[in-house]
């Protein structure tokens, strides 16, 4: 019996990982060119402006205070939450925090084995403290580009950063 709930509980997780993998590989080839997929598609590290990223999809939630700061977009009614850099008023860096969905998931059940099976080795893993959170950082290198993968476990995805490298 137990033989026969595994095998039923299988497509699904397969569906799952299958979908968990298409959203990584979603990032793979836009970033080359310094782009996330998606609803901000286009915006580019560096090019895109301020103006660009309202037009795009809006005056952000909550607005940085200061130079430092990102302008955050929170996830909503199924569209994925951002957050946006700027420097000299272009975009420095792109914050990716997936949709309410893929947020209860871990960004649609990305895993740092999933990444290293399927991206291979990081260019560089880096292990710090956000308050009392410690995160790891796999950092994977796309032409001009680096994608950031913020963990806050080995299964639990928190955000993937575009910048340039």
């Amino acid at each position: 019996m137990h033989h026969a709930d595994a095998a039923a509980s299988a497509p699904n997780d397969d569906y799952a990982s299958k979908l968990a993998l298409k959203t990584l590989n979603s990032f793979y080839k836009p970033a080359l060119k310094g782009q996330f997929p998606g609803a901000v598609s286009g915006l580019t590290i560096g090019r895109s402006t301020k103006q660009d990223v309202i037009q795009k999809i809006g005056q952000p939630e909550m607005p940085g205070k200061d130079a430092d700061d990102f302008d955050l977009y929170g996830a909503n009614m199924g569209n994925p939450g951002y957050a946006f850099h700027y420097k000299l008023g272009k975009i420095r860096e792109m914050r990716y925090f997936g949709t309410n969905v893929e947020r209860q998931t871990n960004i649609g059940g990305i895993t740092m084995n999933m990444l290293k099976r399927n991206w291979f080795k990081p260019s560089s893993t880096t292990t710090f403290k956000n308050g009392k959170t410690t995160q790891t950082k796999l950092t994977y290198i796309r032409g001009d580009y680096k994608l950031e993968f913020i963990f806050n476990s080995s299964t639990e995805l928190d955000h993937i950063n575009l910048a340039a490298k």
